[in-house]
Protein backbone atom coordinates (compact mmCIF):
# COMPACT_ATOMS: atom_id res chain seq x y z
CA UNK A 1 0.00 0.00 0.00
CA UNK A 2 1.50 3.29 -1.09
CA UNK A 3 1.75 5.85 1.70
CA UNK A 4 1.83 9.66 1.61
CA UNK A 5 4.44 11.75 3.39
CA UNK A 6 3.01 13.25 6.56
CA UNK A 7 4.71 16.56 5.71
CA UNK A 8 2.26 17.01 2.83
CA UNK A 9 -0.83 16.51 4.93
CA UNK A 10 -2.89 19.24 6.63
CA UNK A 11 -2.93 19.40 10.42
CA UNK A 12 -6.72 19.27 10.35
CA UNK A 13 -6.47 15.55 9.64
CA UNK A 14 -5.32 15.08 13.22
CA UNK A 15 -2.94 12.27 12.34
CA UNK A 16 -1.30 10.64 15.34
CA UNK A 17 1.32 8.37 13.89
CA UNK A 18 -1.20 7.30 11.24
CA UNK A 19 -0.72 7.11 7.50
CA UNK A 20 -3.18 8.19 4.84
CA UNK A 21 -4.49 5.33 2.70
CA UNK A 22 -7.06 4.72 -0.02
CA UNK A 23 -9.48 1.92 0.86
CA UNK A 24 -11.96 0.27 -1.48
CA UNK A 25 -15.57 -0.86 -0.97
CA UNK A 26 -16.79 -3.33 -3.62
CA UNK A 27 -19.72 -2.61 -5.93
CA UNK A 28 -21.45 -5.78 -7.14
CA UNK A 29 -23.35 -6.14 -10.43
CA UNK A 30 -26.59 -8.12 -10.46
CA UNK A 31 -26.25 -9.24 -14.08
CA UNK A 32 -22.79 -10.79 -13.74
CA UNK A 33 -23.06 -11.51 -9.98
CA UNK A 34 -19.47 -10.28 -9.72
CA UNK A 35 -17.64 -7.28 -8.30
CA UNK A 36 -17.60 -4.71 -11.09
CA UNK A 37 -15.78 -1.92 -9.26
CA UNK A 38 -14.87 -0.18 -6.02
CA UNK A 39 -15.68 3.11 -4.38
CA UNK A 40 -12.49 4.86 -3.22
CA UNK A 41 -12.70 5.99 0.42
CA UNK A 42 -10.12 7.68 2.65
CA UNK A 43 -8.76 6.08 5.81
CA UNK A 44 -6.13 6.90 8.44
CA UNK A 45 -4.24 3.73 9.35
CA UNK A 46 -1.98 2.80 12.27
CA UNK A 47 -1.14 -0.84 12.90
CA UNK A 48 -4.53 -2.61 13.14
CA UNK A 49 -6.45 0.63 13.71
CA UNK A 50 -8.39 2.14 10.80
CA UNK A 51 -10.19 5.49 10.99
CA UNK A 52 -12.60 6.90 8.40
CA UNK A 53 -11.85 10.34 6.96
CA UNK A 54 -15.55 11.02 6.46
CA UNK A 55 -15.70 13.50 9.37
CA UNK A 56 -12.71 15.36 7.91
CA UNK A 57 -14.34 15.79 4.50
CA UNK A 58 -17.70 16.75 6.05
CA UNK A 59 -16.22 19.43 8.34
CA UNK A 60 -17.16 22.79 6.79
CA UNK A 61 -14.71 24.61 9.07
CA UNK A 62 -11.72 22.97 7.37
CA UNK A 63 -10.33 24.89 4.40
CA UNK A 64 -11.47 23.55 1.06
CA UNK A 65 -7.85 23.52 -0.11
CA UNK A 66 -7.09 20.93 2.60
CA UNK A 67 -10.03 18.78 1.50
CA UNK A 68 -8.86 18.89 -2.09
CA UNK A 69 -5.23 18.14 -1.19
CA UNK A 70 -6.14 15.00 0.77
CA UNK A 71 -8.63 13.90 -1.88
CA UNK A 72 -6.00 14.21 -4.61
CA UNK A 73 -3.49 12.18 -2.65
CA UNK A 74 -6.05 9.41 -2.16
CA UNK A 75 -7.00 9.48 -5.81
CA UNK A 76 -3.41 9.13 -6.92
CA UNK A 77 -2.95 6.13 -4.63
CA UNK A 78 -6.01 4.50 -6.17
CA UNK A 79 -4.95 5.21 -9.75
CA UNK A 80 -1.45 3.94 -9.10
CA UNK A 81 -2.92 0.69 -7.77
CA UNK A 82 -5.26 0.36 -10.74
CA UNK A 83 -2.47 0.86 -13.26
CA UNK A 84 -0.65 -2.25 -12.02
CA UNK A 85 -3.54 -4.60 -12.85
CA UNK A 86 -4.05 -6.52 -16.09
CA UNK A 87 -7.85 -6.57 -15.74
CA UNK A 88 -8.63 -3.59 -13.53
CA UNK A 89 -12.07 -3.05 -11.96
CA UNK A 90 -13.90 0.23 -12.20
CA UNK A 91 -13.15 2.94 -9.64
CA UNK A 92 -15.80 5.27 -8.22
CA UNK A 93 -14.18 8.63 -7.44
CA UNK A 94 -16.12 11.08 -5.23
CA UNK A 95 -16.04 14.70 -6.37
CA UNK A 96 -17.89 17.61 -4.79
CA UNK A 97 -19.41 19.97 -7.37
CA UNK A 98 -17.83 22.92 -5.55
CA UNK A 99 -14.38 21.41 -6.22
CA UNK A 100 -15.11 20.99 -9.91
CA UNK A 101 -16.60 24.47 -10.12
CA UNK A 102 -13.71 26.11 -8.29
CA UNK A 103 -10.90 24.47 -10.23
CA UNK A 104 -12.45 24.68 -13.66
CA UNK A 105 -10.71 27.93 -14.59
CA UNK A 106 -7.13 26.63 -14.45
CA UNK A 107 -7.78 24.61 -17.58
CA UNK A 108 -6.80 21.25 -16.06
CA UNK A 109 -8.87 18.56 -14.43
CA UNK A 110 -6.67 16.69 -11.99
CA UNK A 111 -8.38 13.34 -12.43
CA UNK A 112 -7.85 13.42 -16.18
CA UNK A 113 -4.19 14.26 -15.69
CA UNK A 114 -3.88 11.14 -13.51
CA UNK A 115 -5.45 9.02 -16.22
CA UNK A 116 -2.73 10.15 -18.60
CA UNK A 117 0.02 9.78 -16.00
CA UNK A 118 -0.89 6.16 -15.16
CA UNK A 119 -2.19 5.10 -18.56
CA UNK A 120 -5.66 4.21 -17.28
CA UNK A 121 -8.62 3.68 -19.59
CA UNK A 122 -11.12 6.47 -18.74
CA UNK A 123 -13.95 3.93 -19.16
CA UNK A 124 -12.77 2.34 -15.89
CA UNK A 125 -13.53 5.53 -13.93
CA UNK A 126 -16.89 6.64 -12.51
CA UNK A 127 -17.06 10.29 -11.47
CA UNK A 128 -19.46 10.26 -8.52
CA UNK A 129 -20.90 13.72 -7.93
CA UNK A 130 -21.72 14.34 -4.27
CA UNK A 131 -22.80 17.25 -2.03
CA UNK A 132 -26.24 18.53 -1.16
CA UNK A 133 -25.50 22.23 -0.71
CA UNK A 134 -24.00 23.19 -4.08
CA UNK A 135 -25.38 26.54 -5.21
CA UNK A 136 -23.10 27.23 -8.18
CA UNK A 137 -23.93 27.45 -11.86
CA UNK A 138 -25.41 24.22 -13.18
CA UNK A 139 -24.40 25.22 -16.69
CA UNK A 140 -20.72 25.45 -15.72
CA UNK A 141 -20.96 22.23 -13.74
CA UNK A 142 -22.51 20.48 -16.73
CA UNK A 143 -19.72 21.80 -18.98
CA UNK A 144 -17.09 20.22 -16.70
CA UNK A 145 -19.06 16.98 -16.40
CA UNK A 146 -19.17 16.85 -20.20
CA UNK A 147 -15.36 17.00 -20.33
CA UNK A 148 -15.20 13.86 -18.19
CA UNK A 149 -17.93 12.24 -20.27
CA UNK A 150 -16.24 13.06 -23.59
CA UNK A 151 -13.00 11.60 -22.27
CA UNK A 152 -14.87 8.34 -21.62
CA UNK A 153 -15.61 8.45 -17.87
CA UNK A 154 -19.01 7.43 -16.54
CA UNK A 155 -21.01 9.85 -14.42
CA UNK A 156 -22.93 9.00 -11.23
CA UNK A 157 -25.06 11.15 -8.94
CA UNK A 158 -24.85 10.25 -5.27
CA UNK A 159 -27.60 10.48 -2.64
CA UNK A 160 -30.47 10.52 -5.11
CA UNK A 161 -33.49 11.98 -3.35
CA UNK A 162 -31.46 14.46 -1.29
CA UNK A 163 -31.37 18.21 -1.75
CA UNK A 164 -28.60 18.29 -4.36
CA UNK A 165 -29.87 15.38 -6.40
CA UNK A 166 -33.23 16.84 -7.37
CA UNK A 167 -34.83 15.61 -10.56
CA UNK A 168 -34.08 18.79 -12.54
CA UNK A 169 -30.36 18.40 -11.83
CA UNK A 170 -30.48 14.72 -12.71
CA UNK A 171 -32.09 15.67 -16.02
CA UNK A 172 -29.49 18.42 -16.55
CA UNK A 173 -26.44 16.23 -15.86
CA UNK A 174 -27.85 13.04 -17.46
CA UNK A 175 -25.80 10.58 -15.36
CA UNK A 176 -25.03 6.96 -16.18
CA UNK A 177 -25.82 5.87 -12.62
CA UNK A 178 -28.23 6.99 -9.91
CA UNK A 179 -26.97 6.10 -6.45
CA UNK A 180 -29.69 5.57 -3.84
CA UNK A 181 -29.04 5.27 -0.13
CA UNK A 182 -30.45 2.22 1.63
CA UNK A 183 -32.49 4.43 3.98
CA UNK A 184 -34.98 5.07 1.19
CA UNK A 185 -35.16 1.32 0.53
CA UNK A 186 -35.78 0.62 4.22
CA UNK A 187 -38.48 3.30 4.47
CA UNK A 188 -40.19 1.96 1.36
CA UNK A 189 -40.79 -1.33 3.18
CA UNK A 190 -43.47 0.22 5.41
CA UNK A 191 -44.32 3.57 3.82
CA UNK A 192 -46.33 3.82 0.60
CA UNK A 193 -44.96 7.28 -0.20
CA UNK A 194 -41.34 6.17 -0.10
CA UNK A 195 -42.16 3.06 -2.10
CA UNK A 196 -43.76 5.20 -4.81
CA UNK A 197 -40.83 7.63 -4.90
CA UNK A 198 -38.37 4.76 -5.07
CA UNK A 199 -40.20 3.19 -7.99
CA UNK A 200 -40.30 6.58 -9.72
CA UNK A 201 -36.51 6.69 -9.58
CA UNK A 202 -36.39 3.23 -11.11
CA UNK A 203 -38.65 4.46 -13.92
CA UNK A 204 -36.57 7.65 -14.24
CA UNK A 205 -33.36 5.66 -14.58
CA UNK A 206 -34.95 3.58 -17.33
CA UNK A 207 -36.14 6.67 -19.20
CA UNK A 208 -32.77 8.45 -19.17
CA UNK A 209 -30.68 5.35 -19.84
CA UNK A 210 -29.14 5.13 -16.37
CA UNK A 211 -28.70 2.28 -13.88
CA UNK A 212 -29.64 2.21 -10.19
CA UNK A 213 -26.96 1.58 -7.57
CA UNK A 214 -28.12 0.98 -4.00
CA UNK A 215 -25.50 1.62 -1.32
CA UNK A 216 -25.63 0.72 2.35
CA UNK A 217 -26.96 -2.84 1.87
CA UNK A 218 -26.48 -4.54 5.24
CA UNK A 219 -28.94 -7.46 5.40
CA UNK A 220 -30.62 -10.02 3.15
CA UNK A 221 -33.82 -8.00 3.48
CA UNK A 222 -31.95 -4.94 2.14
CA UNK A 223 -30.65 -7.02 -0.75
CA UNK A 224 -34.10 -8.43 -1.55
CA UNK A 225 -35.70 -4.99 -1.55
CA UNK A 226 -32.89 -3.58 -3.68
CA UNK A 227 -33.65 -6.26 -6.27
CA UNK A 228 -37.37 -5.44 -6.05
CA UNK A 229 -36.50 -1.77 -6.64
CA UNK A 230 -34.66 -2.64 -9.85
CA UNK A 231 -31.09 -2.04 -8.65
CA UNK A 232 -28.46 -3.14 -11.14
CA UNK A 233 -25.60 -2.54 -8.70
CA UNK A 234 -25.29 -2.80 -4.92
CA UNK A 235 -22.72 -2.16 -2.22
CA UNK A 236 -22.69 -2.30 1.57
CA UNK A 237 -21.52 -3.98 4.75
CA UNK A 238 -23.44 -7.16 3.92
CA UNK A 239 -20.65 -7.86 1.46
CA UNK A 240 -17.62 -5.91 2.70
CA UNK A 241 -16.49 -2.73 4.37
CA UNK A 242 -13.88 -0.58 2.67
CA UNK A 243 -10.61 -2.54 2.57
CA UNK A 244 -7.03 -1.85 1.42
CA UNK A 245 -7.02 -4.61 -1.21
CA UNK A 246 -9.30 -5.79 -4.01
CA UNK A 247 -11.19 -9.07 -3.66
CA UNK A 248 -11.80 -12.02 -5.94
CA UNK A 249 -14.49 -10.68 -8.34
CA UNK A 250 -16.63 -13.81 -7.88
CA UNK A 251 -16.50 -13.96 -4.07
CA UNK A 252 -20.15 -12.90 -3.61
CA UNK A 253 -21.60 -14.68 -6.64
CA UNK A 254 -23.33 -17.45 -4.65
CA UNK A 255 -25.12 -14.96 -2.37
CA UNK A 256 -26.37 -12.87 -5.30
CA UNK A 257 -27.37 -15.94 -7.31
CA UNK A 258 -29.45 -17.34 -4.46
CA UNK A 259 -31.28 -14.06 -3.84
CA UNK A 260 -31.96 -13.50 -7.53
CA UNK A 261 -33.44 -16.99 -7.76
CA UNK A 262 -35.69 -16.37 -4.75
CA UNK A 263 -36.81 -13.08 -6.22
CA UNK A 264 -37.53 -14.62 -9.61
CA UNK A 265 -39.57 -17.50 -8.20
CA UNK A 266 -41.58 -15.21 -5.93
CA UNK A 267 -42.17 -12.61 -8.64
CA UNK A 268 -43.07 -15.18 -11.28
CA UNK A 269 -45.49 -16.86 -8.89
CA UNK A 270 -47.22 -13.57 -8.17
CA UNK A 271 -47.50 -12.47 -11.80
CA UNK A 272 -48.68 -15.89 -12.99
CA UNK A 273 -51.35 -15.88 -10.31
CA UNK A 274 -52.63 -12.51 -11.51
CA UNK A 275 -52.51 -13.55 -15.13
CA UNK A 276 -54.57 -16.66 -14.35
CA UNK A 277 -57.03 -14.53 -12.38
CA UNK A 278 -57.43 -12.10 -15.28
CA UNK A 279 -57.87 -14.87 -17.86
CA UNK A 280 -60.51 -16.64 -15.76
CA UNK A 281 -62.28 -13.35 -15.21
CA UNK A 282 -62.21 -12.63 -18.94
CA UNK A 283 -63.84 -15.95 -19.75
CA UNK A 284 -66.61 -15.33 -17.24
CA UNK A 285 -67.21 -11.76 -18.41
CA UNK A 286 -67.38 -12.67 -22.09
CA UNK A 287 -70.01 -15.29 -21.28
CA UNK A 288 -71.93 -12.81 -19.12
CA UNK A 289 -71.96 -10.28 -21.97
CA UNK A 290 -73.29 -12.91 -24.34
CA UNK A 291 -75.99 -13.89 -21.85
CA UNK A 292 -76.99 -10.24 -21.46
CA UNK A 293 -77.73 -10.07 -25.21
CA UNK A 294 -75.85 -6.80 -25.41
CA UNK A 295 -77.90 -4.15 -27.24
CA UNK A 296 -76.18 -0.95 -26.15
CA UNK A 297 -77.45 -0.83 -22.57
CA UNK A 298 -73.96 -0.81 -21.05
CA UNK A 299 -74.93 -0.05 -17.49
CA UNK A 300 -77.65 -2.68 -17.29
CA UNK A 301 -75.43 -5.67 -17.87
CA UNK A 302 -72.61 -4.17 -15.77
CA UNK A 303 -75.06 -3.96 -12.87
CA UNK A 304 -76.05 -7.58 -13.54
CA UNK A 305 -72.48 -8.78 -13.27
CA UNK A 306 -71.51 -6.78 -10.13
CA UNK A 307 -72.68 -9.47 -7.65
CA UNK A 308 -70.62 -12.06 -9.50
CA UNK A 309 -67.27 -10.20 -9.32
CA UNK A 310 -64.42 -11.00 -6.97
CA UNK A 311 -64.73 -9.62 -3.47
CA UNK A 312 -61.54 -7.61 -3.90
CA UNK A 313 -62.85 -5.85 -7.02
CA UNK A 314 -63.39 -2.19 -6.09
CA UNK A 315 -64.22 -0.50 -9.41
CA UNK A 316 -65.72 -1.37 -12.84
CA UNK A 317 -66.30 0.69 -15.98
CA UNK A 318 -66.55 0.21 -19.73
CA UNK A 319 -64.67 2.05 -22.50
CA UNK A 320 -64.59 1.85 -26.27
CA UNK A 321 -61.36 1.41 -28.22
CA UNK A 322 -60.96 5.21 -28.45
CA UNK A 323 -60.69 5.42 -24.68
CA UNK A 324 -64.09 7.01 -24.16
CA UNK A 325 -65.90 5.75 -21.06
CA UNK A 326 -69.31 4.47 -22.12
CA UNK A 327 -70.68 3.57 -18.72
CA UNK A 328 -70.80 5.13 -15.28
CA UNK A 329 -68.18 4.14 -12.75
CA UNK A 330 -69.25 1.43 -10.34
CA UNK A 331 -67.30 1.50 -7.10
CA UNK A 332 -67.45 -0.65 -3.98
CA UNK A 333 -67.27 1.06 -0.59
CA UNK A 334 -65.83 -0.21 2.70
CA UNK A 335 -69.17 -1.93 3.47
CA UNK A 336 -68.88 -3.90 0.21
CA UNK A 337 -71.82 -1.99 -1.27
CA UNK A 338 -71.69 -0.88 -4.91
CA UNK A 339 -72.45 2.72 -5.82
CA UNK A 340 -72.79 4.41 -9.20
CA UNK A 341 -70.71 7.46 -10.19
CA UNK A 342 -72.34 9.05 -13.22
CA UNK A 343 -69.83 11.92 -13.55
CA UNK A 344 -67.21 9.71 -15.20
CA UNK A 345 -69.37 8.80 -18.20
CA UNK A 346 -67.79 10.27 -21.35
CA UNK A 347 -64.31 10.64 -19.80
CA UNK A 348 -61.40 10.07 -22.18
CA UNK A 349 -58.73 7.69 -20.79
CA UNK A 350 -56.63 7.30 -23.95
CA UNK A 351 -53.93 9.52 -22.41
CA UNK A 352 -53.12 6.93 -19.74
CA UNK A 353 -49.73 5.31 -20.49
CA UNK A 354 -51.09 1.77 -20.41
CA UNK A 355 -54.12 2.34 -22.67
CA UNK A 356 -52.58 2.12 -26.16
CA UNK A 357 -50.18 -0.78 -25.32
CA UNK A 358 -53.11 -2.72 -23.86
CA UNK A 359 -55.32 -1.93 -26.84
CA UNK A 360 -52.68 -3.26 -29.23
CA UNK A 361 -52.29 -6.52 -27.28
CA UNK A 362 -55.96 -7.29 -26.65
CA UNK A 363 -57.49 -9.55 -29.27
CA UNK A 364 -59.61 -12.67 -29.67
CA UNK A 365 -56.79 -14.90 -28.41
CA UNK A 366 -55.69 -12.61 -25.60
CA UNK A 367 -58.80 -11.33 -23.90
CA UNK A 368 -57.26 -9.96 -20.69
CA UNK A 369 -54.22 -7.98 -19.53
CA UNK A 370 -53.33 -7.22 -15.92
CA UNK A 371 -51.33 -4.15 -14.89
CA UNK A 372 -48.54 -4.00 -12.35
CA UNK A 373 -49.48 -2.91 -8.84
CA UNK A 374 -49.98 0.80 -8.16
CA UNK A 375 -51.66 3.04 -5.59
CA UNK A 376 -55.28 3.97 -6.25
CA UNK A 377 -55.95 7.72 -6.40
CA UNK A 378 -59.14 7.53 -4.34
CA UNK A 379 -58.72 4.71 -1.84
CA UNK A 380 -54.89 4.82 -1.68
CA UNK A 381 -55.01 1.02 -1.65
CA UNK A 382 -52.61 -1.07 -3.73
CA UNK A 383 -54.54 -2.18 -6.80
CA UNK A 384 -54.14 -3.77 -10.22
CA UNK A 385 -56.25 -2.97 -13.24
CA UNK A 386 -57.52 -5.85 -15.36
CA UNK A 387 -58.45 -4.91 -18.93
CA UNK A 388 -60.86 -7.32 -20.64
CA UNK A 389 -61.94 -7.30 -24.28
CA UNK A 390 -65.57 -8.30 -23.70
CA UNK A 391 -66.77 -7.63 -27.26
CA UNK A 392 -65.25 -6.14 -30.42
CA UNK A 393 -64.28 -2.54 -29.64
CA UNK A 394 -65.39 -2.77 -25.99
CA UNK A 395 -62.97 -2.98 -23.05
CA UNK A 396 -64.10 -3.53 -19.49
CA UNK A 397 -61.73 -2.19 -16.83
CA UNK A 398 -61.74 -3.60 -13.31
CA UNK A 399 -59.63 -2.36 -10.40
CA UNK A 400 -58.80 -5.13 -7.93
CA UNK A 401 -57.11 -4.75 -4.55
CA UNK A 402 -53.64 -6.25 -4.55
CA UNK A 403 -53.36 -7.43 -0.97
CA UNK A 404 -50.44 -9.66 -1.96
CA UNK A 405 -48.52 -6.60 -3.19
CA UNK A 406 -48.81 -4.93 0.20
CA UNK A 407 -47.63 -8.10 1.92
CA UNK A 408 -44.69 -8.51 -0.45
CA UNK A 409 -43.66 -4.91 0.10
CA UNK A 410 -43.36 -5.51 3.83
CA UNK A 411 -42.20 -9.12 3.90
CA UNK A 412 -39.27 -10.84 2.27
CA UNK A 413 -39.70 -14.45 1.08
CA UNK A 414 -38.38 -16.95 3.58
CA UNK A 415 -35.24 -18.89 2.79
CA UNK A 416 -36.26 -22.48 1.95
Amino acid sequence: MKECSSSLLPKALGLDGETLAAFYQPVIAMDTRRIMGYEVLGRAVKDDSVRSLGPFFCNAEIAEEDHILVDRLLREQAFSKLSSMEEPPMLFINLKPSWIYRYEDNGELYTLSLLDKYGIDPKRIVIEITEESFQGSMERLRSVVDIYRQKGCLIAIDDVGSGFSSTDRIAHIQPNLLKIDIHMIKKSATHDGYFGVLRSYSDLAEQIGASLLVEGVETREDLARSIQAGARYIQGFMFARAEPEFRDPACFSAVIEAELERHLMHYLGSERYWQRQSEQLAEQLVELVKEAEYRGQKDDWIEDLLPKLYGHCIRVYLCNEDGIQLSANYGRDSDQEWHREEQYRGANWSWRPYFVPNLVQLNETRRAIVSRAYTDLDSHAWIRTVSVLVAPGLILFMDLKDTERAAKRIQVPAIP
